[in-house]
């Protein structure tokens, strides 16, 4: 018999959205004329913009000729997508990537869970807490932790509490680490880092020599001028930051899947034997090794958002969703509630009444007026008694969502 990876042992029973999507189901078998509005997982509801859906249509039709038909593509992506890619989100903004320093793949989550297979088992790992599953648990699938403890931390992490007392901006480790997870906008409290803020963790980096793991996946959401859109417009990130990005909440290719990372060939680690290596090459080797590359039909139609017509359609998305936004931070101020976020992100972080268990509150809000969110403590202990609320809904549903909450909902 073969023996399994025993780490995946240390993870809880469930990943957290299953766990919702499991107590979701029992209530709506137990309920069925319940009317569910589901604010929970951060999936988009507007469709593909038009100018991707033409650009797929077109590269499905050149698929289908002899004379224009592609079979496999380079595993780090068309020229014509980086390119796009480079120009609009870096060149525009002043910034130096060059193009073999980005790799498009099928979505920033498995980037930043495959990510981690290029370090060492015994490095030290840094993430703020609350966190984004994906960056502990891949780091926990590896043998990077200990056990899971009484508190709902893993031993053998450094824990970087965010929370409203330090607006959400947490403290520079005291001890030095090696890997370092940061989210800006953050999912899940929906808040933002300042680039003076930022400066100190990429100088931080520099001095002890840790890697940032930098997920910007919500990148396109900012709107405010002091939040960076990019780890690179910070004085030195090159030599020590990676990048993640998707076009996932950018142009809703949830379901159709195309992201890309962004690693410098500045970005290097050591090796037991003290030699550099850029991780640069290292990423190369294993998206190659590993990754047939995203499909020629899907980069086409990434590449699409970055035309006039796709950038006025994808900021018309965006605007939607961030209206969403204000509508659920205005009504639930309205409603007495305490709330961050949605600001320059699509998530909203509630603090949950009268000191409420986060999963007790998603009870009460699922039972009571039929909404489902994400409990705070699903994201880490710093969670406990905060709540996620998401603005990827309808319109109508959101609205009536926060009315069932400020009307219905016992506080």
């Amino acid at each position: 018999m073969a023996y399994i990876n025993e780490n995946y042992l240390k993870l809880p029973g469930n990943y957290l959205f299953a766990e919702v999507a499991r107590r979701v189901t029992a209530f709506k078998d137990a309920h069925p004329e319940a009317k569910i509005i589901r604010l929970g997982i951060g999936d988009v509801t507007l469709p593909l913009p038009a100018a991707s859906v033409a650009a797929m249509e077109k590269a499905v039709t050149e698929m289908g000729r002899k004379e224009s038909f592609r079979g496999y593509g380079p595993e780090q992506g068309y020229d014509f997508l980086i390119d796009a890619i480079i120009e609009h989100n870096y060149t525009s903004r002043g910034l130096r990537v060059e193009q073999d320093e980005v790799f498009v793949s099928d979505g920033s989550k498995s980037d930043c869970g495959n990510i981690q297979e290029i370090f060492g088992v015994n490095n030290v790992v840094a993430i703020t807490d609350p966190v984004y599953p994906v960056y502990l648990d891949t780091n926990v699938m590896a043998g990077r932790t200990g056990k899971l403890q009484a508190d709902g931390h893993f031993s053998g992490v450094v824990y970087l509490p965010s929370h409203a007392e330090n607006d959400f901006s947490p403290a520079l480790p005291k001890e030095r680490v090696d890997m370092l997870y940061l989210c800006c906008p953050n999912n899940p409290t929906g808040t933002t880092l300042s680039k003076a803020a930022l400066q100190k963790w990429v100088d931080y980096a520099k001095a002890n020599d840790t890697v940032i793991l930098f997920d910007a996946a919500y990148a396109a959401y900012i709107t405010e001028p002091d939040v960076p859109r990019s780890i690179y417009e910070m004085e030195g990130a090159r030599d020590v930051a990676i990048e993640f990005r998707s076009f996932s909440k950018t142009a809703g290719f949830t379901g159709t899947r195309c992201g890309y990372t962004v690693v410098p060939k500045t970005v290097a680690a050591r090796a037991e034997d003290g030699s550099s290596h850029p991780l640069n090459a290292l990423w190369n080797r294993r998206h190659s090794t590993k990754f047939n590359g995203t499909a020629y039909i899907v980069q086409r139609g990434a590449a699409a958002i970055y035309t006039p017509e796709g950038q006025r359609q994808v900021k018309e998305n965006i605007a939607y969703y961030m209206e969403n936004a204000r509508i659920i931070r205005e009504g639930l101020k309205a409603a007495g509630l305490t709330v961050f976020g949605g600001v320059n992100a699509p998530y909203l972080w509630l603090r949950t009444p009268n000191n409420m268990k986060s999963w007790d509150f998603f009870d009460k809000l699922l039972t009571e007026v039929h909404i489902v969110g994400t409990p705070g403590v699903g994201f880490g202990p710093c969670g406990e008694g905060y709540f996620r609320l998401t603005a990827f809904g309808d319109r109508a549903a959101t609205e009536e969502a926060i009315q069932r909450i400020k009307t219905q909902l016992a506080l």
